[in-house]
């Protein structure tokens, strides 16, 4: 990645109230906590974040501190911004019986913004997520949900280039993703699935009609066929205050131990 490029790590607004090392602090944070800056990476230095953001080298080094007093980052004199934090757990393999009903329901309940659709070379965590080379072409689309007129969602979603060529930029904007991979031929077997928090940055807030910096619920989930071939990747940022994850899970005991399971 070429830091020094304007928009090459994200972009921030100078007409929002938020400061804009603030701004640049929950894109980096975010990213760092994303993995896409691992443990032990260098951050761009303080002059290729005020150039890949358009800011002061004083607004930079704010935005550099702040994630290094959260323990995110250490920064030291002629070695520059390291990445400490390596918090991140392998997600959980969960049954998708049932899910897959409640998000095609979802779907035909809501309102849909398709904001982007294209086929784009895959980077390093979507080929690993989608069993593909680098490089190799996926399609990546965008969108934001609303009930009532209210965002409530906003989705990135990959596939690969074979199931994407299954249906058009105008299905997609009319039809839940689900229903058109099973109107394809797709069988849908089972989920991978992650849920944490994460903060609202320049380009998500106004889409969801938030501060920068408000709270979100994050849901990854890798989707794969009878096969056990992946054929979705998505990323969903959820307002807290207008979506809930709703699980049923039933008391299992056994020579072991007792613990709680998802019921389908």
């Amino acid at each position: 990645m070429n830091f020094s490029t304007p928009g090459a790590i994200g972009t921030i607004d100078d007409k929002l109230p938020t400061p804009l090392y603030h701004q640049i602090y929950i894109i980096l944070r975010n990213k760092i906590l994303d993995q896409e800056f691992t443990d032990g990476d260098l951050l761009p230095s303080e002059g290729q974040t005020a150039l890949a953001f358009g800011v002061s080298r004083i607004t930079s080094k704010r935005a550099l501190n702040e994630l290094a007093n959260d323990g995110l980052v250490i920064r030291e004199r002629g070695r520059g911004t390291r990445v400490t934090y390596n918090g991140s757990a392998p997600p959980q393999q969960a049954s998708i019986e049932g899910m897959l009903e409640n998000i095609m329901a979802m779907g035909l309940d809501t309102q849909v913004s398709l904001l982007e659709f294209a086929y784009v070379p895959a980077t390093g965590p979507v080929a690993h997520a989608l069993g593909c080379a680098e490089n190799e072409d996926v399609q990546r689309a965008v969108r934001v949900r609303s009930h009532e007129g209210e965002p409530f969602s906003y989705l990135v979603t990959f596939v690969p280039e074979a199931v994407g060529k299954t249906y058009t930029q105008k299905d997609l904007a009319t039809t839940p993703l689900l229903t058109l991979l099973e109107r394809g031929g797709v069988v849908i077997s089972r989920a991978e699935q992650t849920l944490t928090a994460t903060l609202a940055d320049a380009k998500v807030a106004p889409l969801l009609n938030l501060d920068i910096g408000a709270p979100l619920l994050r849901i990854r989930r890798n989707v794969f066929d009878q096969n056990d071939q992946p054929v979705e990747f998505i990323t969903g940022l959820y307002r807290p205050d207008r979506y809930q994850y709703r699980m049923d899970l039933s008391r299992i005991q056994s020579d072991q131990a007792t613990s709680w399971s998802p019921t389908g």
